[in-house]
């Protein structure tokens, strides 16, 4: 081969490798990489409701959980896996709780709602009224 050739695919080597690497330079302007923030306190009048693990059994506490007056609820994932809990009927979902995290105030439509983490089903919960307790638990999630 000629040397022409080699230096040629020598330059070439050198230039793709710069450019897979970005050409050594920062995309970000040299900062490093920002954590996320920790997710923000609930509401003060909400209830929260964890999930928590002992022994390797997922369950949430307390359960069955009192209604707030103010019908507003916050699921805390306190185990070291994800979770996402659905109301039984639709009414709400929390979307997926990675370990450490906490929903947003979620709004409960009534007392008795009962609940689910789709991950799970094994792990049900219900929302009763201050004065009394949950209704039976009735269907696949029981």
């Amino acid at each position: 081969m000629s040397r022409v050739f080699v230096r040629l695919c020598a330059v070439a080597a050198v230039v793709l490798c710069a450019a897979a690497c970005g050409g050594g330079g920062s995309s970000n302007g040299g900062t490093p990489p920002t954590t996320p923030s920790p997710p923000p306190p609930p509401p003060q009048n909400a209830s929260t409701i964890q999930i928590v693990s002992d022994s390797g059994e997922q369950a949430f506490d307390p359960n069955p959980s009192p209604l707030p007056a103010s019908r507003q609820v916050v699921w805390r994932n306190d185990d070291d896996v994800v979770h996402r809990i659905v109301a039984n009927d639709g009414s709400f979902d929390t979307g997926n709780l990675g370990p450490g995290s906490s929903s947003t105030a979620i709004q409960i439509p009534t007392a008795g709602s009962r609940f689910h983490c789709t991950l799970h089903p094994t792990m049900i919960g219900a929302v009763e009224d201050s004065g009394g307790t949950a209704p039976p638990c009735t269907g696949i999630y029981c």
